[in-house]
């Protein structure tokens, strides 16, 4: 087979992109040039060879579809600075709310990356690998939404990324609602290429190793074959929160000095709040049996009834960290000091492609994939109180409570409830490791007028995660009040190394820590593991030819199979599947399925100005049914420098096995206690954790969709061009959890009733209590503008300039009931990965000078300000408040976020050349954000400003 060239169309100078490429006419290839193909007989003599673009299985002349295609390249990634495709992806302006960073190390899908086109969630973004499913990340987000981890890309065997911006699942079938993210690697690179870089900030921390080495031999005119082979290392090391200190709130849960208090859970930990309400401190905060007052171990003030003292208690033994708790307690800041900016993470990625030219006209693949991934994470120590779930209901753990006899007891003769952060067993990790694989073999070639592929892939993900730091609750509550009989007998029938203790064993606290041996620290904290495996297999046949004429040109045609066999298992940490785990939710999950396609495409130029297309998908699934899709599309271009074009599809997105398979979720959500706050109980006011129970739903539907884009591009001079894209989705009968506000307004709860301040108070919320449902429909829309120009001058060189802006008009949710919010522009949706909000302005803006062997690229990145709110208009105002009841922050308002990265490329020689970065070059930090549950401080949105200056430096060598 002949080189695939292209034919693009006249006068339309397509360009490579630096942060987002053009959204109405895309380029195939950054070494694409443009052409002008005249009438002359030579010109018209010429074979015409024809590409497949993303979204369309119907081989064509030019690289511009109806819909809109943006087009990333290796030296895309370059010029922004950044060292995986993951971390370019998410600074994108179509990437919004519900994506995944790999720096939520606490998070469900801990390890792993996703991306979130048009904010609509990393479930309803599928991701193909040269036009071809991957098996997802074995440890769902949030616990229910399955996804495709994009970690698993080799930076250096990327020939392109062409990200799909409207619905494909006519094309693709489910999983496509948001748009696709298509990764094309190398097919037939020849030579050897070695690219090391080195990264560290300015900190001298976070230090980010790269190696990666690509080597191809044969040539498919002259030897009938290729191999491609391409190995990448990276190393990333962890960053701490008490390391960014100085850097404004990062990092930080002790927030008094922006104006917070422990009423907003911004106190510091182990303050006393109030009344019969404590948190959890590094002395122990203790309950007096007789007036519900907490106080702490180390106060000698009168009146807190001790019946024993305890100087070694003394806060300043422990700490320095400022103190002022108004209730007396001493105050820490574990945040800071074990959580982490990001975590680390060793990764190690395989790529190889076999191609032999059988004949003039068809060819034998095969590609292999393999990633393998070592991540830790770190996070506070535990608490001992911590609620949980589990599928057989709540684990109410508020009562803990040092024994009558506890040594360290200062109400020493009867039992009283405690608040300890178990900083003596030490912060809680979590250590995963990932295997991902990937096969595919197949054959493609032309046959009576057909170009026809088919193939057959299997890909598995394997994901073991070990934890550590965590309590069991029957032992902790047993070594702290043995003298409960039913707590003594729980833990000896449950764990052999609690029975193989002294009987009667205390676990002494705070100052008396060090009279602990190793043996209790074993029984009460042992390694925790689970493991995941999911996979997919399939077949598939595609075949397209051009038939009949028109006005236009010739008609295309495309016709395809697919049969598809998904496995999914997640097994539950051990002891979350009793509740016995305390602060540690459950999560687990097992399903297959089965599911065939087909699917036919029709292209139409039914003038020289105007091409129709046409789609539709039929998919069957085992369990849920059948699936009809179609899709339509148009292009017109009246003049060479002026086109218009549109689409209108239907969409679906099959339930994945964490919402209709077997198993359950209970995790940890955010939320005030509406009831409790109505009664004057200040401290219900404010947002704070709250265990929640979710089951599966073996009768839920798939989600339904349908989208719209119209847009238009013009190039007014030769080397400049404006796209503008307006862009709708409507997606129904969506699956979700039913929202923690909801079941709390519904009285679906179970509270602590011993946390009563006064007669008539319920008592804080322990758990909420909902399931998987077809509830809510969403609309969002918006509109894309792409400006970019280039000038050339003369010796001094070229200048090319490019902007980029996505603006969210809308995002509105209606649920069962007819309400309807918009969080376009506000911190919701905040049942939603990492409570990051929705902000409705992004921007990227890029400047680049070449001359000769010297480039130099800047990039500006803007995320708009939002609200505080958690919907536009909410009647209950702003979602967090100042110690004084003011809006907070900033009048109620996350402020905008701005950086600046450059990088530089000098050539010494045809095959040597260095490069250097420097992210976030004025250094600045990111706004305040005490409403997100991702990050500490700061919105995960701005990881870079938390980070702070980075620099990176590498050389790359051709042989």
């Amino acid at each position: 087979m002949k080189p695939i060239k292209i034919r693009p169309m006249t006068g339309m100078l397509r360009r490579a992109f630096p942060i987002a490429a053009p959204l109405l006419l895309t380029v195939l290839s950054a070494h694409v040039q443009a052409q002008t193909v005249t009438n002359t007989p030579a010109a018209a003599a010429q074979p015409i060879q024809r590409v497949e673009i993303t979204g369309s299985n119907i081989r064509r002349s030019q690289a511009e579809t109806a819909s809109p295609v943006q087009t990333v390249n290796r030296a895309d990634i370059e010029k922004s600075g950044k060292t995986t495709v993951a971390e370019l992806l998410q600074t994108l302006a179509v990437d919004n709310q519900g994506s995944v960073p790999t720096t939520f190390g606490n998070g469900f899908a801990a390890g792993a990356s996703g991306i979130s086109l048009r904010g609509l969630g990393s479930a309803s973004t599928l991701v193909l690998l040269n036009g071809r499913r991957i098996a997802p990340y074995g440890l769902a987000d949030d616990g229910q939404k399955v996804f495709a981890d994009l970690n698993i890309i080799p930076a250096e065997a990327v020939e392109r990324v062409e990200i799909l911006k409207d619905g494909a699942s006519a094309i693709y079938g489910s999983d496509a609602i948001a748009g696709v993210v298509n990764v094309i690697l190398r097919k037939d690179y020849v030579g050897t290429t070695v690219r090391l870089s080195q990264g560290l900030s300015n900190e001298s921390d976070g230090g980010d190793t790269r190696l990666a080495v690509t080597h191809g031999v044969g040539d498919l005119e002259t030897d009938k074959y290729n191999f491609l082979f391409s190995a990448e290392y990276g190393k990333k090391r962890e960053v701490w929160n008490r390391d960014r200190a100085d850097r404004g709130a990062v990092g930080r849960a002790d927030l008094r000095d922006f104006g917070f208090s422990a009423q907003e859970a911004l106190g510091g930990t182990g303050a006393i709040v109030a009344n019969n309400s404590a948190g959890s401190s590094v002395v122990g905060n203790v309950r007096n049996p007789l007036n519900n007052n907490y106080y702490s171990r180390g106060s000698t003030a009168a009146g807190n009834g001790f019946t024993r003292t305890f100087p070694g208690a003394a806060c300043s033994n422990f700490t320095n960290h400022p103190q002022g708790d108004p209730g007396g307690g001493c105050l820490t800041d574990a945040t800071q000091q074990y959580n982490q900016i990001q975590p680390r993470q060793e990764t190690l990625n395989l790529f190889g492609r076999a191609t032999f030219q059988l004949n003039n006209d068809w060819q034998a693949y095969v590609e292999l994939n393999g990633y393998h991934s070592d991540s830790d994470s770190s996070s506070t120590p535990s608490g001992i109180s911590g609620s949980v779930g589990y599928p057989g209901g709540p684990v109410n753990n508020a009562n803990v409570s040092l024994g009558a006899t506890h040594p360290d007891n200062p109400y020493f003769g009867s039992a009283a409830r405690l608040r300890y952060i178990a900083w003596d067993v030490g912060p809680r990790t979590s250590a995963i490791e990932t295997n991902f694989t990937r096969a595919v073999a197949g054959i493609r070639g032309t046959a009576g007028g057909w170009d026809i592929d088919s193939a057959l892939l299997y890909s598995q993900s394997k994901t073991n995660r070990q934890q550590s730091g965590y309590l069991q609750r029957d032992v902790a509550f047993a070594l702290l009040n043995p003298n409960d009989a039913a707590n003594v007998a729980s833990a000896r029938a449950t764990s052999a190394a609690y029975a193989g203790l002294p009987a009667g064993s205390f676990w002494r606290i705070g100052e008396n820590s060090g009279l602990n041996s190793q043996a209790l620290y074993d029984a009460l904290s042992p390694t925790l593991s689970n493991d995941a495996t999911t996979s997919i297999a399939v077949a598939d046949v595609k075949a397209s030819r051009e038939f009949g004429q028109l006005p236009g040109g010739a008609m295309g045609i495309a016709m395809g199979a697919e049969f598809r066999h998904d496995e999914t298992e997640l097994n539950p940490t051990s002891g979350t599947d009793r509740g016995n785990i305390i602060g540690l939710g459950y999560s687990a999950y097992e399903g297959q399925r089965n599911s065939a396609a087909l699917y036919a495409e029709f292209l139409a130029p039914v003038h020289s100005t105007l091409e129709l297309s046409a789609a539709l998908r039929y998919d069957h699934f085992n369990d849920v049914g059948n699936s009809y899709t179609p899709k339509a599309g148009f292009k017109w271009t009246p003049v060479n420098s002026f086109a218009l074009r549109g689409t209108f599809a239907r969409g679906f997105r099959a339930p994945s096995a964490a919402e209709n398979g077997r198993g359950g979720l209970a995790a940890f959500s955010t939320s005030d206690d509406p009831v409790r706050c109505a009664l004057g109980v200040t401290s219900a006011c404010a947002s704070s954790s709250v265990a929640v129970i979710t089951s599966p739903n073996p009768d839920l539907s798939p989600e339904k969709s349908k989208s719209f884009s119209l847009g238009a591009v013009w190039d007014p001079l030769p080397r400049t061009s404006i796209s503008l894209d307006a862009w709708q989705i409507e997606r129904k009968n969506e699956i979700n959890q039913e929202t923690t506000s909801a079941a709390i307004a519904a009285g679906n709860v179970v509270r602590d009733a011993g946390s009563s301040q006064f007669a008539g108070d319920p008592g804080a919320i322990v758990a909420v209590l909902t399931n998987y449902i077809n509830s809510n429909s969403t609309k969002v829309n918006g509109i894309d503008l792409d400006a970019r120009t280039s000038y050339t001058m003369g010796d001094a060189g070229t200048l090319t300039a490019n902007v980029t802006w996505t603006h969210m008009l809308k995002f509105e949710r209606t649920d069962l009931e007819g309400n309807t919010v918009d969080y376009a522009g506000t911190h919701g949706n905040c049942d939603a990965t990492n409570c990051m909000g929705t902000p409705d302005n992004r921007v990227n803006l890029g400047l680049g000078w070449e001359r000769g062997p010297l480039r130099i690229n800047g990039v500006v990145n803007y995320r708009g300000k939002f609200d505080n709110t958690l919907f536009k208009d909410d009647p209950d105002g702003c979602a967090f408040h100042f110690a004084n009841g003011d809006d907070s922050p900033n009048g109620c308002k996350i402020g905008s976020f701005t950086t600046l990265d450059l990088t530089a490329k000098y050539r010494f020689t045809s095959k040597a050349e260095l490069f250097a970065t420097i992210q976030n070059v004025f250094d600045k930090e990111p706004p305040l954000d005490p409403l997100t549950y991702g990050a500490a401080g700061y919105n995960p949105l701005d990881y870079s400003g938390a980070l702070g200056r980075y620099f990176q430096v590498g050389m790359r060598y051709t042989f």
